[in-house]
């Protein structure tokens, strides 16, 4: 009960941090304190540690500087609950299943945030400082920060992103480095290939642009232009998270 306790108190002193600096609404700050106890109640400071690995760079970066001549967002940088659950749910599980079924579980964990740091370092970066993206899969030119589309840039960030959590997991003996790289790269090929392929694209005919909510930024209701009409973001990261989880379980040492 004491570390569920040290768990609930430094996941809200973080949540609050984040909902003070406007990188969280209240929902999401909700969310991260259920996340975050669960976590460290049951992997500790080792676990906390990799949370943050994920949670600290992925917030800088979304505060970085848009490009002038980049469209009205889809949303404002805080995150909302339900964009917590999708980075942090399958993690939170899989430190659950650690303590509860087997310590392998602790690679799984450490996989799913390197998927999604692996993510958020490609997508922010690649968006703010890449070259024209092109689609993942059929290479052609794409409208910068639609799904599925890369950049060299992003491709760089993405394997640092995943690179800085499996660190953070080796250095703290919670799983082996290469198995928590290739497990966040995995994911993020997953996500843009879910990018490119199932996830909706809308139309916001009020700012002539694409995006991925049902409201866009400016206020305006759109349409769907291709994808599959409830696989939206957040389900794509669920599933990236899930898949580079999977691949780091896989590949564990024995």
């Amino acid at each position: 009960m004491m570390q569920v306790a040290g768990g609930f108190a430094f996941a809200a002193a973080i949540a609050l941090l984040a909902y003070r600096a406007r990188t969280l609404d209240a929902s999401g700050a909700v969310a991260a304190v259920a996340v975050g106890t669960a976590i460290f109640a049951t992997l500790g400071w080792a676990g906390a540690a990799v949370l943050l690995s994920f949670f600290v760079p992925a917030s800088a970066l979304t505060r970085l500087p848009h490009r002038a001549t980049q469209p009205v967002g889809d949303h404002d940088e805080r995150r909302t609950a339900a964009q917590v659950s999708a980075n942090g749910a399958v993690a939170a599980l899989c430190a659950l299943g650690a303590a509860a079924i087997s310590p392998a579980f602790a690679a799984g964990f450490a996989g799913a945030f390197a998927a999604a740091a692996a993510d958020t370092w490609g997508t922010e970066i690649g968006v703010r400082f890449g070259g024209s993206p092109v689609s993942i899969l059929s290479f052609r030119r794409i409208a910068r920060g639609r799904s599925g589309g890369v950049t060299a840039a992003g491709t760089v960030a993405t394997v640092v992103g995943a690179l800085v959590v499996a660190a953070t997991a080796s250095a703290l003996h919670l799983a082996a480095f290469s198995s928590v790289a290739i497990g966040g790269v995995a994911g993020a090929l997953v996500d843009s290939v879910l990018g490119a392929t199932l996830q909706s694209a809308r139309w916001c005919e009020n700012c002539r642009c694409e995006c991925e909510t049902k409201r866009h930024g400016c206020g305006a209701l759109t349409t769907l232009r291709r994808g599959v009409s409830w696989v939206e973001n957040d389900a794509v990261n669920v599933a990236a998270t899930l898949a580079g989880a999977a691949v780091a379980l896989a590949l564990r040492s024995p």
